[in-house]
This record gives structure tokens, sequence and C-alpha cells, in this order.
């Protein structure tokens, strides 16, 4: 009877045993990892559209600060729509002197700043961002702008600028009429992975409170 009862206490795990410990174990290792997992993609998510979302935020800060403060006539503002392939490549071009929308804070003479897009090389996807050049040198043409080129925002598809003319009461896509401004400007800018367009819509005429 004594050998017996201590065969009994030594008596190891069985086979199934083992097998149920380690399948247990193996199914809280993958819902660990797939929760972990699921948390950094949502971190990682968040963090990209934050980041996408200041740089928005800047862009419009800076077109809001150069435009309302443009001063009507003297060739302040013009802008074209321009098409390659059915995409929109819309550009306007605005005359100021040292300032943010030069992006400079010292600057000789008055300066060209042309809002566009500049193909990425080896990418079907556009960089937005301004060429700058002197005023006096203007038709030198898109190249030599280049020269002088800040990039703003990566990864764009396509950029549309339309004007509101308050005397047509109506969008219009381009603007020539250089002794007037427009009321308003709409940017709207398609973003690779965006799931819909940015849309600004940036008046140039302060709101008095």
């Amino acid at each position: 009877m004594f050998t017996g009862l201590v065969r009994r206490k030594t008596r190891a795990f069985t086979l199934l045993e083992i097998t149920l410990a380690v399948v247990i174990l193996g199914m809280m290792s993958t819902a660990i990892y797939r929760f972990v997992a699921t948390n950094l993609t949502a971190v990682r998510i968040s963090t990209e559209t934050n980041a996408d979302d200041a740089r928005y935020t800047g862009f419009a800060s800076l077109l809001t600060d150069q435009l309302q403060d443009l001063p009507p006539g003297q060739g302040a503002l013009g802008g074209e729509p321009y098409k390659f392939s059915g995409i929109s490549r819309d550009e306007m071009s605005w005359t100021c002197s040292a300032g943010p929308g030069l992006l400079t804070r010292y600057a000789a003479g008055d300066y060209t700043v042309t809002l566009r897009l500049k193909p990425i090389p080896k990418s079907n996807l556009m960089e937005l961002g301004v060429a700058r050049v002197p005023a006096e040198d203007n038709d030198s043409g898109p190249a030599d702008a280049n020269r002088n080129w800040v990039p703003l925002i990566d990864g764009v598809r396509s950029v549309e600028i339309r004007y509101f003319d308050p005397r047509l009461n109506a969008w219009v896509d381009r603007w020539t009429d250089r002794g007037t401004l427009p009321h308003l400007v709409r940017v709207t800018l398609e973003h690779a992975g965006a799931s819909a367009p940015w849309q600004a819509v940036i008046p140039l005429r302060r709101t008095p409170l």
C-alpha cells in the first residue's frame, strides 16, 4: 500500500495534458500578439493622421497670412488652371517682399511666388511647394523659378484652385484681373492614401469682429 501511494504522488503529466497546455499558451500568445499589433497599428495611423493634419493646418495658415496681406492692384495675384493627363495641376502666383509668403525673413526687392506642383523623380506623385523668383526675372520661366524651390507637402496627386468673383457671384477657375482681388480662394488637394480630398477656403478680406 505504501508503494502504491508513492507512485501516485510522483505521477508525471500525460501527453494529453501537455498538449492542452501548449494549445492554451499558443492561443493566449496569439491573442496578445493580435492585441498589441492592433494597438500599434492604431497608434501609427493616429500619428500619421496628426502629422498630416499639422502639415495641412500650417499650409492653410501660410496661405491665409500671405493672401490677406496682398494689396489690390499692382499685379498682386493671378492664377491659371492646368491639367496634365486629366489631373488638375493649377497654379497661383502673387508678388510680395520678405515675409511669410516668401518664406524668408529678409529679401531685397519684390519676388514673384508661385504655388505649384513639382513631379517627384521615379514616382507618379508630386510635391506641392512654392517657386520664388525676383519679380524682374519673372519672364525667365518655370525652369529658372525652380532654382528657389521650397517644398511644402509631398505625396500630392492633384491641386485645384478656384477663385470667388463677387461680380459674377460664382467660383471661377482662373484669375487674370490684376487690379482686384477675389473675395475667396478655394484650394483642394488630393493626397495619396487619403480617403477624401483636403480643402480650405481662404478669405482674402478679413471679416471684422
